[in-house]
């Protein structure tokens, strides 16, 4: 199992290193541990991406794939959205050129990202298809 936090990290050294059973010895079942990990989870999550949501994926494809020279308003805030949410984020608007077009460029290289992954699933299934239609000639 993955870390999600520093409480899952602490968690994993005490039941290696024995601490954990001997507290639990000392102390019974109910010494706290789990509500210390989940609070420490909380406090200090580890930084994960999410994924895409159907609905941002296919904004980010009209997005991306018409030509706009200007950034505007709206669309800023549906990056800011996707970004915050996928990489669990807490972005502001911003009036920054580069700040914007760092935001710009890492939400089109995740959707380049998501785009190329389901290129080459549909070339995988196309294959596999082809294989199986292949098989049922003979």
């Amino acid at each position: 199992m993955k870390s999600k936090g520093l409480g899952d990290t602490v968690d994993k050294i005490t039941t290696k290193t024995g601490i954990k059973k001997a507290v639990k010895k000392v102390f019974g079942d109910d010494c706290g541990c789990e509500e210390r990990r989940h609070k420490l989870n909380r406090l200090f999550p580890y930084k994960t991406k999410e994924c895409l949501t159907e609905e941002e994926y296919l904004w980010c494809d009209d997005y991306f794939n018409t030509y706009r020279s200007v950034i505007s308003r709206d669309e800023q805030t549906m990056m800011l959205s996707i970004f915050n949410r996928v990489f669990n984020e807490r972005k502001e608007p911003s009036s920054c050129g580069s700040c914007v077009k760092d935001l710009y460029n890492t939400i089109n290289k995740l959707y380049k990202e998501y785009a190329k992954s389901a290129k080459d699933n549909r070339s995988k299934a196309k294959r596999v298809s082809k294989t199986t239609r292949k098989g049922n000639k003979k």
